[in-house]
């Protein structure tokens, strides 16, 4: 990797976001990491820059507040580092009934899962051109692929992460920008969603990993510019069930498992405080 440009992650103080810039630091690459005020960011970046001999910027915003994403980018325009890696990270999870939800944290999720997404790679696409190969990495999940009970927003805002990676990925196939989409099944990326993947039966819990065992694979398969990354050998078999079960077995199995789930909104990836 080149050592003068910067790889920009969101979510980055915990679970899977952690996990990430961890991943990235042992693999010598200089760091910015986004995250909410008070989650011991900086902290965090210090140890990276001294464990890791790297260089590494903290940068402490909410990305759910309008404007904050641009502000993100004139920090780092100001400071005049260089991205040619985009992570995708930040994002808001739930599981409940749709009408046990409000408005307001649907449109709070909504936003995050996919206008933070699409706002950080159109702010960055020009720096990602000019310092190829550039790459991006938005994180998507299993259940983009089911229609599942209580994942009913959640999966969606997952299925636009998803068709709009891959549609991406074509159109800038010709300018050294790879782009990738990591689809994990369930993660214990915090407690709340550990104790939410706990209740599921015994085979889901066989193929929940930690977000330790996953960040390697995804920065893998982004620099080999793997089109689409799923980790676990249980959750790429559960997608190779998925093509081959009729529809109507698919949704009596998926409701079987749902309809126990206690409902829960879940904070995942470092947003915001529950």
């Amino acid at each position: 990797m080149k050592t003068n440009v910067y790889t920009l992650i969101t979510g980055a103080s915990e679970g899977f976001g952690k996990a990430l810039a961890i991943e990235c630091a042992s693999r010598k690459m200089n760091l910015i990491l986004v995250a909410l005020p008070g989650t011991g960011l900086n902290c965090f970046v210090e140890m990276l820059k001294q464990k890791y001999a790297i260089e590494a910027v903290g940068i402490e915003m909410d990305l759910s507040v309008d404007g904050n994403c641009n502000l993100v980018f004139q920090t780092i325009k100001n400071k005049k580092l260089a991205v040619n890696m985009l992570i995708n990270n930040v994002g808001i999870g739930s599981t409940m009934l749709f009408e046990e939800g409000s408005i307001e944290f649907f449109q709070r999720q909504i936003k995050i899962n996919i206008m933070t997404t699409t706002v950080m790679t159109y702010l960055f696409l020009q720096d990602l051109k000019k310092h190829s190969p550039g790459y991006i990495l938005n994180v998507g999940s299993l259940s983009c692929f089911f229609y599942l009970m209580k994942k009913q927003v959640y999966g969606a805002t997952k299925s636009y992460v998803y068709s709009f990676s891959k549609s991406l990925r074509r159109e800038l196939d010709s300018e050294l920008i790879n782009v990738s989409v990591i689809c994990p099944g369930p993660m214990n990326t915090n407690k709340t969603v550990t104790a939410i993947n706990e209740s599921f039966n015994w085979l889901t819990r066989m193929s929940t990993m930690n977000p330790e065992e996953v960040a390697p694979i995804a920065i893998e398969g982004l620099l080999k510019r793997k089109e689409v990354i799923v980790p676990g050998k249980l959750n790429k078999l559960f997608l190779f069930f998925d093509m081959m079960i009729p529809s109507f077995l698919k949704d009596f199995l998926t409701g079987l498992q749902m309809r126990n789930i206690q409902s829960v909104t879940s904070m995942e990836n470092n947003l915001c405080k529950n």
